[in-house]
């Protein structure tokens, strides 16, 4: 069988692939509810260091969620609230998820596409990359879940940009907003993200989790408790700590071992 969302793992590092490429990836909600299953079970794989998150093959990251549902599960206010609830746990997996995420984007990024792409911390794209969400097109209100996300990335100026003209931004113009971090030629984007993955993967994986957990909580106003502002100054008493002291002072590369 083959799966519409599949995972694949190269030793420290996943891979997740949208894998819809005759629809441009557009998520059914049997795809959503996969993809946050497969989150989770990233989420719980210590051994890991990256998760990667792509589309199949080169026309688009994910075009959105597949309207061609709608009529059928998402035709009122209830329904559309019971469809957000069996999307959530992906939506809420790549956030939460313990290892450090990267987007390769080429193509159509849109709708449901983007707000994965913005939950991931480094988001590569190619020239082809076109990246919006034009929802006022069919009516409908983003939710709390993608529109804090983008918030945080663009700002309320950015994400009124995006939702009320329902803009559809190339690659160069996603970057100048800061929605995207990288644009390259197509052709390169792929070895750019293995190459940042495998960056991400040689560095101490409990800083990189708690600098993820910390980055996420900053998005929230709420004052930090004198429990949350001495969480990091925990990864010092990781042996992956004594590992990067040791290693900088012999001038070697370090073992990390996750703990």
């Amino acid at each position: 069988m083959t799966h519409s969302v599949r995972l694949r793992r190269d030793g420290e590092i996943a891979t997740i692939v949208l894998n819809r490429p005759d629809k441009r990836n557009a998520l059914t909600l049997e795809m959503w509810e996969r993809l946050g299953a497969l989150l989770a079970e990233v989420d719980a794989d210590e051994s890991l260091r990256c998760l990667i998150l792509r589309g199949a093959g080169e026309a688009a990251f994910a075009a959105g969620a597949d309207i061609a549902e709608f009529p059928a599960l998402r035709a009122s206010a209830a329904q559309a609230k019971a469809y957000a609830a069996r999307m959530e746990p992906a939506l809420e997996g790549l956030k939460r998820c313990r290892h450090p995420s990267v987007a390769m984007i080429l193509g159509a990024c849109s709708g449901g596409g983007l707000e994965l792409a913005a939950l991931c911390d480094i988001r590569i794209c190619g020239e082809s990359a076109r990246l919006g969400i034009p929802i006022n097109r069919i009516g409908h209100a983003l939710p709390y879940p993608g529109l804090q996300a983008l918030v945080t990335l663009v700002g309320r100026a950015g994400a009124a940009e995006l939702l009320l003209e329902g803009r559809i931004l190339t690659a160069a113009e996603a970057q100048a907003r800061g929605l995207v971090q990288r644009v390259l030629p197509d052709a390169e984007v792929e070895a750019e993200v293995q190459a940042t993955a495998a960056r991400i993967a040689a560095g101490a994986p409990l800083a990189a989790r708690l600098h993820r957990a910390c980055l996420n909580r900053l998005t929230d106003p709420a004052p930090l408790s004198a429990a949350e502002a001495e969480l990091p100054y925990g990864a010092c008493d990781s042996a992956d700590y004594r590992e990067g002291i040791e290693a900088f002072l012999a001038k070697r590369p370090p073992r990390f071992r996750g703990r």
